[in-house]
């Protein structure tokens, strides 16, 4: 009867125990270790950025154009699926288990390596889900490599190229998170971000380089440089009938979006994000057996990190690009209806993805609701785009963190278990897991919500705003919490190194 009860995925076990993996450390590794492999592969994902794909048209459609820095990959280059594969199989995962249409018991140890080893095979299909669709008017080969090889060939090396990528995107997140510090994953976003971050504010580059050299049309693409420029070229009739405008909220007609508005809302988010990090719970505990051994554990108020923020961003991201797979395509019934979405290029214009689409901030929203209205749309039409936006990240945010503690040891049942292997406990309690996780379920599934609700709402409220270097709100919200993340981890790796004791407490042995 107890094989009955079993997963299906108990069926991939002899492929899981055979697929290729990073081998997990035998005992500690050392800080300095864990240093050198975390930057190794930060250099290496830098310089596969810059690997464009051999044999590709120079022009062409990017299905992930509006969630490009999220996705953690470079527009054209060898890493242009980035990270979507490993969040997608994450996600397909996460909302199978907990809708229990498969169902595995995350807390028993059989069922979570079988978990684990399956997410590493749908890693593998969503891959070649995700590159295949590219070569279908997107990733074009150029005339040079058809004429070498013939289209089907063609074809097949721009996929190769792209599986090879995606591959070594998910080795290197899995390197990081077994030999490194934090997140690979993580780590990636937040180093896309952060470069996008620095050109948008210090680029003199001219935002339409095609067009020659810098003028009052085509001005430096840094906000410094750029305000600088306006402020010391136009004239007071310039400035008084459109410079303000465009020096505050930038000229997306001519490609000038890093103004003064996006600015302040990436220091606003910067500060906003940093106060909510900190806040915090902290439960007493007290050593069983030494006298006087006494520490905190915190719950932080956004309990869940910002992974909540990274799987919704990828679930629309995945919406955007099947809408536009068959917006394009001659499938009956849903090929090019425009109420799923209608697209010019990359952009959705039109129908149900639009509404999910990010307002990407103040000049794509807010002025067209002053405005009465545009491009087809109502002020009624955008005002309900942003809120189904926001409703949608909340909502969706609040979901995937209550799924991502119970598959990631945080929930109260495997938080009792790590405190009470350390020796400690909570004063004024008796030494039981079991009292110690109904006092940890006061807590935790609360403030999981709560944190969910805020990370969305923060992220929903950034990509409102608007950010320099395009880079999303939700980027950069997700950057400076990785940031933050990544110190606290290498404050807490050498904490370890310097106590061994604390190693059993957070569970490296």
């Amino acid at each position: 009867m107890a094989e009955e009860k079993k997963s299906r995925l108990y069926a991939l076990k002899p492929i899981i125990e055979r697929w290729p993996a990073v081998t997990k450390p035998e005992g500690h590794v050392n800080f300095r270790t864990k240093i050198l492999w975390t930057l190794v592969c930060l250099i290496f994902y830098f310089i596969l950025t810059n690997v464009m794909i051999y044999g590709l048209k120079e022009r062409f459609i990017d299905l992930f154009e509006q969630y490009r820095f999220i996705m953690a990959g470079a527009s054209g280059s060898i890493m242009h699926l980035g990270i979507g594969p490993i969040v997608t199989a994450s996600i397909i995962l996460q909302l199978f288990v907990g809708a229990k249409i498969i169902k595995l018991d995350l807390t028993k140890k059989e069922d979570k390596a079988i978990y684990q080893g399956s997410q590493k095979v749908l890693v593998i299909v969503m891959i070649f889900v995700e590159a295949i669709p590219q070569i279908f008017g997107y990733l074009q080969p150029n005339s040079g490599l058809v004429g070498m090889v013939g289209t089907e060939w063609a074809n097949t090396i721009i996929i190769i190229q792209l599986v090879i990528g995606a591959l070594l995107v998910f080795f290197m997140d899995e390197l990081i998170s077994k030999w490194g510090i934090g997140s690979g994953i993580s780590l990636f976003i937040a180093a896309g971000v952060s470069q996008a971050i620095f050109t948008g504010l210090f680029s003199w580059l001219p935002v339409n380089p095609d067009l020659g050299g810098i003028s009052l049309n085509n001005p430096p693409g840094g906000v410094i440089p750029g305000t600088y420029y306006y402020a010391t070229e136009l004239t007071l009739s310039d400035m008084t009938s459109w410079g303000y405008q465009t020096v505050f909220i930038g000229a997306p007609r001519i490609g000038y979006e890093n103004a003064i508005v996006p600015l302040i809302g990436t220091i606003i988010i910067f500060l906003i994000v940093v106060y909510v990090e900190s806040s915090r719970i902290e439960l007493p505990l007290a050593h069983g057996k030494v006298r006087g051994a006494r520490g905190r554990y915190p719950i932080r108020l956004i309990y869940a990190s910002n992974i909540p923020v990274i799987l919704m961003s990828a679930l629309l991201a995945n919406i955007n690009m099947f809408s536009m797979l068959l917006y394009r395509s001659d499938l009956p019934l849903l090929g090019g209806q425009w109420w799923i979405g209608k697209y010019d290029g990359s952009q959705v214009v039109m129908g149900g993805a639009w509404y999910l689409s990010s307002p990407g901030g103040v000049n794509y929203w807010l002025m067209p609701i002053l405005a009465g209205g545009y491009g087809g749309h109502s002020s009624l039409q955008y005002a309900l785009k942003v809120i189904i936006y926001l409703s949608i990240m909340i909502i969706g945010s609040i979901l995937f963190a209550k799924f991502w503690i119970e598959t990631t040891d945080m929930g109260p049942s495997a938080v009792a278990r790590q405190i009470q292997s350390s020796g400690m406990q909570i004063p004024g309690f008796r030494r039981d897991p079991r009292v110690l996780r109904k006092v940890l379920e006061r807590y935790i599934p609360v403030v999981t919500v709560i944190g969910g609700a805020a990370v969305g709402a923060l992220a929903g409220f950034a990509d409102c705003v608007g950010t320099v270097g395009r880079a999303s709100g939700t980027g950069v919200l997700l950057t400076v919490g990785i940031i933050i993340r990544l110190y606290e981890d290498i404050a807490k790796e050498q904490a370890m190194e310097m106590h061994p004791v604390l190693r059993g407490f957070f569970g490296n042995e």
